[in-house]
């Protein structure tokens, strides 16, 4: 009988929900769900202009050879 029973889990479910209410806990959920899609939403944005600028890089390295030549 570990931490794997599902009776266990069911047990502390009822506790939390007694303690917090089902209101509170659906808040913090949404506050949670509303933050990993605020920070994936960062993560894209921050590689798209990565993106930028090693592209912009690039053409002016391409640029830089070119005139030396």
């Amino acid at each position: 009988m570990g931490m794997s029973s599902i009776w266990h889990w069911l047990v502390v479910l009822a506790i939390v929900v007694l303690l917090f209410g089902t209101k509170k806990l659906r808040n913090v959920g949404k506050d949670l769900g509303g933050a990993v899609h605020d920070f994936k939403k960062g993560l894209e944005e921050g590689s798209e202009g990565g993106k930028d600028e090693t592209a912009a890089a690039q053409k002016s390295e391409s640029e830089d050879s070119g005139g030396k030549s």
